[in-house]
């Protein structure tokens, strides 16, 4: 199964989600807020004080813009 299957096709997943070794993406916590604050991955909402979460759609384009490149 692919990692692009477990996501829901709607709705917000969270960073241990998006991040490998369970979610498709291969970097460290680290890298991935970096990118978020340099442009080069989707900005994240906010649900609450202590819930950041992300579009799965936006998840999924980064996702399939990385395999096609």
């Amino acid at each position: 199964m692919s990692h692009q299957q477990k996501f829901p096709d709607t709705g917000f997943i969270r960073l241990s989600q998006i991040l490998y070794p369970v979610g498709p993406i291969p970097v460290s916590k680290s890298t991935w807020w970096q990118g978020v604050k340099d442009g080069r991955f989707p900005q994240p909402q906010k649900l609450g004080p202590r819930t950041t979460v992300w579009k799965v759609e936006d998840i999924r384009a980064l996702f399939e813009s990385q395999m096609d490149g």
